[in-house]
């Protein structure tokens, strides 16, 4: 019989996180059937049974609680050192990043150099969604890092902030020519596009819109900034935009301001779970809390 091995505790850890065997296996690069392997051999040498099927999900007994809770700080405790003691340089394994958009075309680039140069045994996958998704993904074990707009107020997770974006009011060059939101009828009402609702740019579009007076037609709405740059500088329409992400077309005159920059800018924070205790992703964060957004990657 096997005896107990530091790998039989990080499974158990991210069994207990993720909720099954399958997503476990997954996050540790391995089989679901080397998963239930160990947590048999745990529970033969312990002779106690440390999950119950709950759903569909696999949740620890009141014993496999309080051995991952009694044997999870030693664990990481050992792990921290022997990482110290090389100073990250033989740190391994995959770091999950979630990014929005902006975050992506700004200060993740930079990140993602120094942790190849630096860090080169750690794998990140990263993937890009809107915030709130994002949020319930972190929150659900299923990120381990998010760069997020904020401020985020949310039990359960631990911040830092890397800097607010302008943004800009802007159409494409025909649209700003021809007079923007001032245009003369009998031309149509000019669109407006923005992020769905749950963005904070959807919000200080109509914002602004009010404080301005501008009857705008239905918002129409796109979930990728890339495409909503596009389709502004193709004269289809007006929106408020990242000025990091619209810099080089303001500067060659395809984007040009129709109207005044908000007051409101966009906040974004790094995130991680408060009681994250990975010191491979505590070390990223605490890389990831030194990034500054408003440089943009170009």
């Amino acid at each position: 019989m096997k005896r107990i091995a530091l790998f039989h505790l990080e499974t158990l850890m991210w069994i207990d996180r993720l909720g099954t065997f399958a997503a476990a296996a997954q996050r540790l690069n391995t089989t679901q059937p080397a998963i239930s392997a160990r947590v048999r051999e745990i529970e033969e040498q312990l002779g106690v049974p440390l999950f119950q099927r709950d759903g569909r999900r696999m949740v620890l007994t009141a014993r496999g609680r309080r051995l991952v809770q009694d044997c999870e700080p030693l664990r990481q405790g050992l792990e921290r050192v022997l990482l110290d003691a090389s100073d990250f340089a033989g740190a391994t394994g995959t770091v999950r990043i979630g990014s929005g958009e902006i975050a992506a075309a700004t200060c993740l680039p930079d990140f993602v150099g120094a942790i190849e140069r630096e860090r080169p045994g750690v794998t990140l996958e990263i993937e890009l969604d809107l915030t709130a998704r994002l949020l319930q993904q972190l929150l659900s074990g299923m990120r381990d890092i998010v760069f997020l707009a904020g401020p985020i107020a949310s039990p359960g997770l631990r911040t830092a902030p890397i800097g607010s974006v302008e943004l800009v009011w802007v159409a494409g060059r025909s649209v700003a020519e021809a007079g923007g939101f001032a245009g003369s009828p009998p031309n149509p009402p000019l669109p407006v596009w923005s992020l769905p609702d749950h963005s904070p740019l959807h919000g200080v579009t109509l914002a602004t819109l009010g404080q301005h007076r501008i009857a705008a037609p239905a918002l129409n709405t796109c979930n990728n900034v890339r495409m909503l740059i596009e389709i502004v500088a193709r004269g289809q329409g007006a929106a408020v935009l990242p000025e990091t992400m619209v810099r080089e077309e303001l500067a060659n005159g395809s984007l040009q301001e129709v109207l005044p920059r908000p007051t409101q800018q966009v906040h974004f924070e790094a995130a991680i779970r408060d009681r994250e205790r990975e010191p491979v992703i505590l070390d990223l964060f605490e890389r990831a809390a030194r990034l500054s957004i408003e440089r943009p990657a170009f």
